[in-house]
Parts: structure tokens; sequence; C-alpha cells
């Protein structure tokens, strides 16, 4: 995350290390990490290559990849700038302009300026427009920088639990969160949800994941608890596999559409599945 005396992100200096825990690193320089794989993967503005090695000497590890890359290059292109969805602006916290939400888009994949997340936000936006529907508790599982759950609180949204994996995701969310002054209606939750999930009896689940996390969790029946779903976080050729991965019944897509060879779906649950 940003902290003074950075106020944006320009370079990045990643070391990924071979060691069993994340450790505490308070150099002004740090900006975030997490366990990958059950190794810690360390974010900087600046070379660290001495801190790291000392980290390694202290801990019994050491730096099996490192990287030193341009913060655009982390984000695959992605431009990290103000965009709009209906009336709706967004901006990082680096820019001047006038915006509704300003965020900290920090490291964290799929961040509030992927396409993923912006089809989410405009699939959200729609839905929480429809009176009939009383949208008033949200799941957000994947819920990276916390785009979608303060869109919601914005909105009206009474209660929003925000799940992330990673830890990070899970600290920025919080800090966005506050920073739009939503603090108090957002929940945040660092959970492996293999191994178990929030409770999804909410008006509205939005989950956008990978892949194989979507497929395992369409074939738990405690997933399918909520009223409406918004899905997403996978590819054109990943949908026919996906598709067949549903329940047989008790669900009735509402919309299925492609943005930049990414696919949403909207469910609504009609039944038992």
């Amino acid at each position: 995350m940003l902290r003074p005396p950075h106020d944006r992100y320009q370079r990045l200096y990643v070391y990924h290390l071979a060691m069993d825990l994340l450790p505490e690193i308070t150099d002004p320089d740090f900006i975030g990490g997490w366990l990958e794989d059950g190794k810690p993967i360390l974010f900087f503005h600046h070379d660290k290559q001495q801190l790291v090695e000392e980290l390694c000497r202290q801990h019994n590890g050491t730096i099996f990849y490192q990287a030193d890359l341009d913060y655009s290059d982390w984000e695959a292109g992605h431009a990290i700038t103000a965009f709009a969805i209906d009336d709706l602006t967004v901006a990082p916290i680096w820019e001047k302009t006038p915006a509704d939400i300003r965020l900290d888009p920090s490291v964290i994949f799929g961040s509030g300026f992927h396409p993923t997340t912006r089809m989410c936000l405009a699939m959200l936006l729609k839905y929480l427009s429809a009176p009939e529907l009383a949208i008033n508790t949200m799941l957000d599982l994947g819920c990276g920088t916390g785009l979608l759950g303060i869109a919601a609180a914005m909105r009206g949204v009474k209660k929003i639990t925000a799940v992330d994996y990673n830890s990070l995701a899970c600290e920025l969310t919080g800090k966005n969160a506050e920073r739009n002054g939503v603090g108090n209606r957002i929940v945040v939750e660092q959970r492996d949800l293999l191994k178990g999930l929030p409770d999804t009896k909410v008006d509205l689940v939005v989950a956008n994941l990978y892949r194989d996390l979507l497929r395992q969790l369409f074939q738990n029946k405690a997933f399918w608890q909520g009223n409406l779903y918004i899905i997403s976080g996978f590819i054109s050729g990943m949908e026919e596999e996906l598709l067949a991965a549903l329940p047989d019944k008790g669900l009735r897509m509402l919309e299925r559409t492609r943005g930049d060879n990414w696919c949403l779906w909207v469910l609504l649950r009609t039944g038992q599945c």
C-alpha cells in the first residue's frame, strides 16, 4: 500500500523467498506482501537486496525469484487511471480529478481497474437500482481492492462481507473502505474458500474468482444459498466447462456477457440447488 513518503507507484522491486513465514517489515519503501503457496512474496518501491538478504539470514531462507519492473507491467498493461461506470467515477488516489471513489490499487491482481472488476461494477450498479430486488446484504468473494463493496455501500447496501485469501488484499480493502467513508458497512475476512465458506444467505453474492476455484464452489451446496449471483473472472474459452459445472436445477441465467474476452454471468436462484 502507499505510505509516506510515497504517493504513487512507479517501479516495483519484487522478491519471492523460500521461507515459511511472512516477516515483519517496517522499511518506509515496503509496499506489502503475502504468502504465495506458503512462501512470502515482498514488494518495495526501491531496491532492497541487502534488507531481503538479511531477512533470509534471520529466518533461514533464500531468494529464489526477484524482479525489477515498471508498475504498468505488473498490471499487465491495464491503465490505472480514472474511469466512469454510469454515473459513478473511480480514480486512483494519486489522480486529482473529482471522483466518487478513490482507491489505492496497490499490487493486488484484479485491481479495481481490471476489466472483470469493471464488468462486475456495471452489473452491480444495474441490479442495485432494481428496487424489487431489495439488496441489503452482499458477499464479495475475491474482494481485491474492495471497490465493489465500497460501491455497494455507497448505493445503500447495509451489510457487506468482503473476503479474500490474500492478506494484503484484505488489509487494502479495509483501508480503502475507511478512505471512502464506508468502513462501518464492510466486514473484511481473510479466508481460504476451499476450507470453508462464509454465510452465503445474502441478497447478492459477487464472485470474481479464477476458473478452478469457481468450478469447485459450484459443486458446494453451501455456495448456493444467496438470492442473486454476479460471477466473473474467467475467459471465454473456460465458459463451457463452468456452465457444465453449474447445478442442474434451482438457477436461472439472467445475463451472460463478455468484454475483452472476459465473461460475466448473472444468476438468480429460483429454488434448491
